[in-house]
């Protein structure tokens, strides 16, 4: 007996268990089988009816591809119906047995009944191979020119599918596709319109091919927006959103990069997005697709902010679905119109403090884009209200953003200082160690912050230790600036309300009012780091931090029991399980036992720590007084520093160069101090300078080092002083080479160093080194060095730079080569300096390396050079030092 569809679906549905719903399905499908061995025609249509079933119910079915196909070869239109659909859900691509339907197809497109030709497309349009594509290409073509708008219809979209799989087929359709054009009924005109977008999207050409198009699109825009009510096509009262969305993605795409195609639907852009109603959801659809034309194509800057109005619309909207599009397009838009986006920043900000938790996100997102230096304050002191009360997903992302901004367009020193300590102080457990190391060398480049914000963080920690990036940096700043904090210079400033440029717009939540005046004790300090090492929640970082700070309070504080206090704070950890702290107890104790003054020396304050960002507060401050809000992209890209220039601009005082080092960048560190790097360098006493009585000579034929190269010095000294080639190569950044590559991007390879003819003298006018004359600055039994300057000028001419390629030689005297060799530079404070490796430290007899070395000469000062000069000859060592002077043309 035969199961019917019916009857077998209530079986599934009585079923209570999965096992036993597995054993209908089995008990069913060998019943199934037995009846196809019978090929019974009669039983056909219902047991396919029952293997479609099965095969949604996500059991195999595969067994039944056959009679689907069998079905389909049937007259009656319920089983074509029918083994059609079991071709599109048994069958795919790629299995042989289509091979067989496509005769099937061909003769069902040229069935009389429409509907049996709307199945056979149908079925092509979802299942359709390479193969099957080819052969019935013609007939979907031709179908194409149908009378009958049903069968249109269906043609186009199953041209789609072909033109997928057969991208060269889609010549074919182009002359069928523009009378789609003119099509009057609906369901055609879209799916034509879907073709044509396909189109454009596989075709580069096609798409110019249909930009002479835009004119009928506008105008069938036109005719859709100015239409009287249609009962046929009414949505909600707007005339067939559907077909009006897909015209507006056609024209998007017609429109992006030209000018010509935009500016013809500049016009039904503006009625649409001005007349199209936005109090229900189709007319927001409808505006969303607007907004997003406009922006993509190159609309007028009227048009643009009348676009972005209409996001700051949706803002307002009470559906969470239509906020958070509006959020994500202005997200986007920010960097097309930013100016127009700030209108919306309160609108922006409120969503902040929406429920559901996607809005927040990318409002935090599109909040963190519209800060730029005019409105920092403001945006900062808005993010820190709702850091205050976000949830903790948010807060490890937003601390590193709200420091990062700071730390971008901050105005001032003690608004970037007051900042990082807010963060810090409501979200201190997730600061990262990046943080604090930005307030430690915000702290140490600020030294008229440095009692205010060590007062500051001592105050706060006092009241709560809870936040430990807060303790860590309080910890650090009571550490280094101890003295200062007990000497209450701090306190009053700390007090005070901050005012003029320093003044914040009401900081967040009174965060850092209200601290006391006064100056602790040596012994308040020594309690507060004591009750912070004993805490229930202290971690072994902490620890690590306050004992370190302890150490540097033995020297910085002057009391005795102060003192012995720190001693046995630091004895208490020297049997301490963990191994870090034990070796600091141990360590730090054993360092009581040194001479105070020695002592001293060692735990003396950090110098100045490098700052890459240049003067950016006054710049900050510049952008943020000027007339008019920018886009936040352009004040964005007007506060970057040229990173080239401050490399060598960020050196400051006497500047240092060593051949295997990067040059040093000098701190303000008292004479005779072990920290003083050139203590070394100048601890012999210097020979006489140099004078004109030095042999200048000429360099002979140039060897191409590939140092120079790197360095940009091209092939060295030329061999003559004529200028012309170096000024061929001055409009190059002369810092570019150096900093950013040179000629390493040059396909060409470097040649080999070649060793220079020896240098013979001549008679040099204008003193010792003129330009590209090689002198010898330095001479021995042993070796030979010999400086040829070229001048250097910057595009704008505002900076001088002078390139010095010294050449050592080895003068052959004893017969023994010079080893670990070394060369260091050292100029004025007036000068800059950056010292690239010596190609090579070991030179042989009659050999020799290069090194070459940039000047910074901003002052046009002439430029005197301390050199020593280091090598070992077989068992002798040589540690000379000698002053030179370039000649005064030298500059």
């Amino acid at each position: 007996m035969v199961v019917r569809l019916k009857e077998f679906i209530k079986q599934i549905r009585a079923c209570k268990t999965a096992a036993d719903e597995r054993a209908v399905v089995a008990k069913e499908s060998a019943a199934i089988r037995t009846l196809l061995k019978e090929d019974s025609p009669d039983h056909r249509h219902t047991n396919v009816a029952k293997l479609l079933y099965i095969h949604m119910l996500g059991y195999p079915a595969h067994f039944g591809q056959m009679e689907c196909v069998k079905l389909v070869a049937s007259p009656r239109f319920a089983d074509k119906r029918l083994g059609y659909l079991g071709i599109m859900l048994l069958l795919d691509e790629n299995q042989e047995t289509l091979t067989l339907v496509t005769n099937s197809l061909k003769n069902d497109m040229n069935h009389p009944n429409m509907y049996v030709i709307g199945l056979a497309l149908c079925t092509l349009g979802n299942i359709s191979s390479v193969a099957m594509s080819r052969d019935l290409c013609p007939e979907v073509e031709k179908l194409l020119a149908s009378s009958n708008s049903y069968i249109r219809k269906k043609a186009a979209l199953c041209a789609i599918r072909i033109i997928r799989k057969v991208p060269d087929l889609m010549e074919v359709f182009i002359p069928r596709v523009r009378s789609i054009l003119g099509e009057r009924n609906h369901g055609a005109l879209l799916t034509g319109l879907t073709l044509i977008q396909e189109m454009c999207t596989l075709n580069s050409a096609v798409l110019t091919e249909f930009r002479a198009t835009v004119p009928a699109l506008v105008k069938l825009l036109k005719q859709l927006i100015t239409t009287g009510y249609s009962p046929e096509h009414d949505v909600s009262g707007i005339t067939d959103p559907f077909l009006q969305v897909k015209i507006l993605r056609l024209l998007r795409q017609l429109g992006t990069g030209d000018a010509t195609a935009s500016e013809q639907m500049n016009d039904v852009l503006a009625h649409v997005a001005t007349n199209t109603d936005g109090s229900k959801n189709v007319g927001n659809a409808i505006l969303y697709e607007t907004v997003l034309t406009i922006l993509a194509i190159q609309a007028e800057p009227t048009l643009r902010v009348l676009a972005i109005n209409i996001l700051g619309k949706f803002l307002a909207n009470k559906d969470n679905n239509i906020r958070y599009v509006a959020l994500q397009t202005l997200i986007k838009t920010i960097a097309v119109d930013g100016q127009a986006v700030q209108r919306h920043r309160a609108t922006v900000l409120e969503c902040l403090r929406d429920a559901d938790v996607s809005i927040r996100r990318r409002a935090l997102e599109l909040a963190f884009a519209l800060i730029y230096p005019q409105n920092v304050r403001v945006m900062t002191r808005e993010l820190l209200a709702f850091l205050e009360v976000a949830d903790v997903e948010f807060r490890a992302p937003m601390v590193a953003q709200i420091c990062a901004t700071a730390d971008r367009f901050a105005p001032n020193k003690r608004w970037h200082l007051d900042t990082l300590i807010r963060v810090m102080k409501l979200a201190g457990n997730y600061v990262r160690e990046e943080t604090v190391a930005q307030l430690v060398r915000l702290a140490t480049n600020a030294p008229d912050l440095q009692a205010y914000g060590v007062h500051k963080l001592y105050w706060l920690v006092k009241a709560d230790a809870a936040q430990e990036g807060l303790v860590h940096a309080a910890v650090w700043t009571m550490g280094e600036f101890g003295d200062v904090l007990v000497s209450g210079a701090g306190g009053a400033a700390a007090a005070a309300p901050a005012t003029g440029e320093d003044q914040d717009d009401e900081p967040a939540s009174g965060l850092l009012t209200g601290t006391p005046a006064a100056a602790p004790t040596e012994a308040e300090v020594i309690a507060l780091l004591e009750s912070i090492l004993i805490g229930a929640f202290v971690t072994q970082t902490t620890k690590q931090y306050v004992l370190t700070a302890l150490m540097k309070l033995s020297t910085r504080f002057t009391g005795g029991a102060v003192t012995q206090a720190i001693q046995t704070l630091l004895q208490r950890y020297a049997t301490s399980m963990n191994l870090e702290l034990q070796q600091r107890s141990v360590e730090y104790t054993h360092m009581f036992d040194l001479d105070p003054m020695l002592r001293a020396g060692l735990w003396e304050r950090m110098p100045v720590l490098e700052l890459k960002e240049g003067d950016k507060y006054e710049q900050n401050a510049a952008l943020a007084a000027e007339v008019g809000a920018k886009p936040a992209s352009a004040a964005k890209a007007a506060s970057a520093v040229d990173p080239m220039a401050s490399a060598l601009l960020d050196l400051d005082g006497l500047s240092l160069g060593g051949a295997p080092a990067s040059p040093t960048r000098g701190a303000a560190v008292p004479a005779g101090n072990p920290l003083d790097l050139m203590a070394d360098l100048f601890s012999s006493p210097a020979p006489a300078m140099v004078t004109s009585a030095a042999v200048p000579v000429k360099s002979a034929a140039p060897a191409q080092d590939p140092l120079a190269l790197l360095m940009g010095l091209g092939g060295g000294a030329s061999a003559a002083p004529a200028p012309a080639p170096a000024a061929a190569a001055a409009p190059r950044d002369p810092l570019a080479d150096l900093l950013g590559g040179g000629m390493l991007g040059s396909s060409s390879p470097a040649p080999a160093p070649a060793a220079p003819a020896a240098p013979t003298a001549a008679a040099s006018a204008g003193g010792n080194g003129d330009w590209n004359v090689a002198t010898v600055a330095y001479q021995s039994s042993d070796l030979v060095v010999h400086l040829s300057p070229t001048k250097v000028t910057s595009a704008d001419g505002a900076q001088s730079l002078v390139q010095v390629q010294a050449v050592l030689a080895h003068t052959g005297q004893h017969g023994d080569t010079v080893s670990d060799m070394q060369l260091l530079v050292a100029v004025p404070k007036t000068h800059k300096i950056q010292l690239a490796p010596m190609s090579s430290t070991t030179v042989a007899p009659g050999g020799t390396a290069t090194q070459a070395f940039r000047i910074l000469n901003p002052e046009n000062k002439p430029i005197k050079l301390r050199l020593k000069v280091v090598y070992t000859v077989g068992a002798r060592k040589v540690d000379e030092v000698v002053e030179f002077k370039f000649a005064d043309s030298v500059l």
